[in-house]
């Protein structure tokens, strides 16, 4: 059965904070929006972050130039293909209507290594990775403020033996004529920590599922996204959850993503926080099953993610769980 389209009332209702509010009397209510959107949405969106809009706008100029000088004839060429197959019957759903690459921040960069991209352009996601780095730390520290952990746990359990691994996915999502064929990007969860989204504020397309409805994810000149990743759902012991998302076609618009995934480094073992397992309520003890979540490296799951993901989460849990029930036996 398909999954109902989105409601309106929900995206009325999305979560947004303004930051500039975490400095005044105002602090508690928008503390509470996060962590309501936390344990509710799995995504809420930040206004008044600390990053510079004209950053952003450059940012954003720069990257869709240098789709259409280097990208777009290439997409072209896939697109025909796609389309010509799923024209004649074929099934396209397994593919993504997307052109993509991706920048390694920690912990190494690959800057210098990525073809195409010009010294202005360098310059710029060097930048803007430092200032998206300082604001997902800066979420993190607000999560275990809601949680009640002590501030820098969450950065401490992501590190491993060389900090954690952050990098930036930069898409462009460009008009298909038949968006009855193809998803720009398949519905998933995201594989890691927490995922800082600079979106689009003209074309739309990201939504997430919530309640059994999908729900647009509305954008916003100049904001941040910001969504729960799997390895945050099993810190906090399933409190937050990770959420499944997708990003629709459309036949007209060329939407523009820079997602940047401040994920646990490749050997972080990755475990629900005991004090989030030892304070459950009643109530929630019952729903969750105590420590329902377990024990392992970030890099196995990663491995296992990469193979499974588009797919549900939890059989990758419950496999990351039979392993470790297996070494613990051995």
């Amino acid at each position: 059965m398909a999954i109902p389209a989105n409601a309106a009332a929900a995206s009325l209702s999305f979560p947004v904070i303004n930051m500039e509010k975490l400095e005044t009397e105002e602090r508690g209510a928008a503390m509470e929006v996060i962590r309501a959107a936390c344990e509710n949405w799995g995504f809420f969106e930040l206004l008044n972050h600390g990053i510079s809009h004209e950053l952003m706008d450059e940012v954003e100029r720069v990257s869709k130039a240098h789709y259409a000088a280097c990208r777009e004839e290439q997409f072209k060429e896939f697109a025909g293909k796609t389309l010509e197959a799923g024209e004649k019957g074929a099934d396209v759903k397994d593919v993504d209507w997307e052109s993509t690459f991706f920048v390694r921040h920690l912990p190494a960069s690959n800057l210098a290594d990525l073809p195409d991209l010009d010294h202005r352009y360098r310059l710029l996601m060097k930048e803007f990775a430092s200032e998206i780095e300082k604001l997902a730390e800066k979420v993190l520290d607000l999560l275990c403020e809601n949680l009640g952990l002590e501030q820098g746990y969450l950065k401490r359990a992501f590190a491993g033996s060389r900090g954690p691994t952050f990098g930036t996915k930069v898409s462009s999502y460009p008009p298909c004529p038949r968006p009855d064929l193809v998803d720009g990007l398949r519905a998933h969860t995201d594989a890691g920590g927490v995922i800082l989204l600079f979106q689009d504020d003209q074309v739309s397309g990201l939504q997430l599922l919530k309640d059994g409805a999908w729900v647009d994810v509305p954008p916003m000149r100049h904001a941040i996204v910001v969504n729960i990743g799997d390895q945050l759902e099993v810190i906090t012991n399933g409190r937050y959850k990770s959420v499944m998302h997708r990003v629709l076609t459309r036949r007209d618009g060329n939407r523009m993503s820079l997602a940047s995934f401040y994920n646990p480094g490749a050997d972080a073992v990755i475990f629900p926080a005991p004090a989030l397992v030892e304070e459950l309520s009643e109530e929630e003890a019952e729903r969750a099953g105590s420590a329902v979540y377990p024990r392992f490296v970030f890099g196995d799951y990663m491995k296992l993610y990469l193979l499974h993901k588009f797919e549900a989460k939890e059989p990758r849990f419950q496999a990351m769980k039979a392993d470790a029930a297996a070494i613990a036996t051995a």
